[in-house]
């Protein structure tokens, strides 16, 4: 199975390289550092000892931080090798870590990329985020005798339907963890169900982050330059949902209430500014840093790495990617900083928080996206409820809480 999963590895390499050019119209970071895909690395600091830690994107690399704190406060006589496969992932490690860690792409699982980067780093230990499982990677890293695990870790039920087409195969990668941290008892059902091993309960990463006060500040400030202005924030959104929300806001009257969108990924942000436009609403962008107008409906949340400063600015949180297949981004960010967070139906990426957050008052299911605008305003109209769900949020993740202290019981590293 690893032969054949291999040989569609090279097969697909021209397709490889030319999503990388398609990727580049939108954003151009695509093609800067392309050898690092391959497993070519600069000889330029190559010293270590390395603990090595592998966030794919944004959010992977988000929930990574209080991990990597810890880690470099129990290891100072390590390094942090911190590996990604996008461009806002690697921006996310430069923005939270500065020149505390290093930086670089995980390569693609050729065998011989894979071998080229565990050669030239010699890791003591990596640590994989969430649900990064990369056959070859495994393979050799287990000949190599690098332990590895899968850390807060989480696998839905649609995720284990596509992983166990490949039979033997993710049996024999997921057998190559020395443990495995799943995020909860579904995760980790499901993760043996795959074949997994050595599976611990640690809960989710992402209850431990430090929530930075100089973007709470920020956006405390940008709450009180809006007076009385209702604020409405959809967070993470994906596509087709910016139009939902802009349909369904002019359907229930936006009257005072200020709507910032921040959209998931930063390729799409012209994308939706011409999408306001067209609908003849009053736009500002929040890159051109300019104070937001009174006349102003929405505000698009063009930024990197602010997300904390819009959180602390809302008055609602209407979570993206689950008003349509997506799955839902996390809403533990919001729930800790006190706001009340309304979800739609897809939630099966982080399932068990949202399910948890509903049953605790912290979040609100609607089914649709006039719903949630419909029951947004109502919160800004009736603060009282939306203050008795965010002080839900905060009990919610206070609770959830250590999670990196039982991840880093699991790890085994030699000092």
């Amino acid at each position: 199975m690893r032969f054949l999963y291999t040989l569609l590895w090279y097969l697909a390499t021209p397709l490889i390289a030319l999503r990388l050019l398609w990727r580049a119209r939108r954003q151009r970071e695509y093609l800067q550092h392309v050898r690092e895909r391959f497993g070519f690395y600069d000889a330029a600091d190559a010293a270590g000892p390395w603990l090595w830690v592998h966030a794919v994107s944004v959010g992977e690399t988000r929930a990574a931080e209080p991990l990597i704190s810890a880690l470099q406060q129990r290891y100072p006589q390590h390094r942090i090798l911190l590996t990604h496969m996008t461009p806002t992932g690697r921006e996310t490690g430069t923005n939270l870590f500065g020149d505390r860690v290093t930086r670089c792409y995980l390569p693609y699982d050729y065998p011989g990329a894979v071998a080229r980067f565990l050669n030239r780093f010699q890791p003591a230990v990596g640590v994989l985020m969430e649900t990064e499982v990369w056959p070859n990677l495994i393979h050799a890293a287990v000949r190599r005798d690098i332990p590895l695990y899968l850390v807060n870790a989480r696998l839905s039920a649609r995720s284990l339907r596509g992983y166990q087409r490949s039979g033997a195969l993710a049996r024999e990668a997921m057998r190559g963890f020395r443990a495995i941290a799943a995020q909860s008892e579904g995760d980790a059902g499901r993760l043996q169900t795959l074949g997994a091993e050595r599976v611990s309960v640690t809960g989710n990463l992402k209850f431990d982050l430090e929530i930075p006060a100089s973007q709470v500040e920020q956006g405390t400030a940008l709450r009180q330059s809006l007076g009385t202005r209702p604020v409405l924030l959809a967070a993470s959104t994906r596509e087709g949902e910016e139009a939902l929300l802009l349909d369904a806001a002019q359907r229930a009257g936006l009257r005072d209430a200020l709507l910032v969108i921040v959209p998931r990924h930063p390729q799409r942000f012209d994308e939706v500014a011409a999408l306001i436009a067209a609908r003849g609403l009053r736009l500002q962008r929040r890159s051109a840093g300019d104070a937001v107008a009174a006349d102003t409906a929405v505000l698009l949340g063009d930024s990197m790495g602010e997300m904390f400063m819009y959180y602390a600015a809302c008055d609602v949180v209407l979570m993206g990617g689950s008003f349509l297949p997506y799955g839902a981004h996390s809403l533990i960010e919001p729930c800790a900083l006190g706001r009340p967070v309304i979800i739609g139906p897809s939630t099966y990426n982080f399932a068990e928080a949202a399910d948890v957050a509903v049953a605790a008052g912290a979040a609100a299911r609607v089914n649709t996206m006039n719903e949630a605008v419909l029951l947004a305003l109502q919160l800004t109209a009736d603060p009282a409820r939306g203050q008795q769900m965010g002080a839900a949020g905060l009990r919610f993740t206070a609770a959830h809480r250590g999670a990196t202290q039982r991840v880093l019981a699991l790890l085994n590293i030699s000092k």
